[in-house]
């Protein structure tokens, strides 16, 4: 792994929220790209937050309605953790465990361009030999 880049092991294309989208329809979009948590970026395409499954619970918790809660509402905005598409794979794994977080936005000159999640990272350990290219 000492030779991968996360341009090598992240998720593209990436779906992201813009800070006006329902937070009902971010969950539309979590149950069925079977995913726990969307990037939030602004028009530019840089990264200004992340709405993950925890923050739609705790807003059930609290009896929100979901179509009435925007993703500006409940991102969490600081701190934005991401990663660089030459950021080392050693260092992408360094940054989830000590950030304590599943998944990591990646940009490249600020912009996102790709998402990793703990089970890339996995599958790149199980799946050595093969490559996927977009």
């Amino acid at each position: 792994m000492k030779d991968l880049f996360a341009v090598d092991i992240m998720t593209r294309p990436v779906l992201s929220a813009r800070k006006n989208a329902s937070v009902r329809d971010i969950t539309l979009q979590l149950l069925s790209g079977l995913f726990s948590g969307v990037p939030v970026t602004d028009d530019e395409g840089t990264v200004i937050g992340i709405v993950t499954e925890v923050d739609i619970l705790r807003q059930i918790k609290k009896g929100k309605e979901l179509g009435k809660i925007l993703a500006g509402d409940i991102m969490t905005k600081e701190p934005i953790v991401t990663v660089s598409v030459t950021t080392p794979v050693d260092e992408v794994i360094k940054t989830m465990l000590d950030e304590k977080i599943t998944r990591l936005p990646v940009t490249e000159e600020g912009k996102l361009v790709g998402v990793i999640a703990r089970c890339d990272l996995l599958r790149t350990v199980i799946e050595p030999e093969f490559v996927s290219y977009m």
